[in-house]
């Protein structure tokens, strides 16, 4: 799975709102997201097959009928890769002006 991938996904609103949808209630079939979504099997295909290429969303047969599910992963991977290597200094800033302001401990 390429971040490229994940990104290009994310990019879309419609996929974006495919994603809250699983999010919200995991476990749908096509036609049940078909109907959320409002649109035609075929577009609604379309963008799950880009969701799933970047491993967004995972599907499970269940007799005849294809449940989708969310997977979060790789959206945790860019959080950790891209947002938390940017927090960090700011986290450790905070502990530092705490300890300040608490003044020298007891211990």
């Amino acid at each position: 799975m390429s971040m490229d991938a994940v990104f290009k996904a994310l990019a879309d609103p419609t996929r974006r709102q495919l994603l809250d949808n699983l999010h919200a209630r995991n476990g749908q079939t096509l036609n049940a997201l078909c109907k959320e979504m409002g649109m035609t099997r075929q577009g609604v295909s379309k963008h799950l097959a880009i969701l799933e290429e970047a491993n967004l969303v995972v599907t499970r047969r269940r007799g005849r009928e294809k449940e989708h599910y969310l997977n979060p992963a790789p959206i945790a991977e860019i959080a950790d890769r891209w947002i938390g290597k940017f927090e960090q200094g700011r986290l450790r800033a905070l502990a530092d002006l705490k300890k300040r302001l608490e003044g020298p401990s007891d211990e």
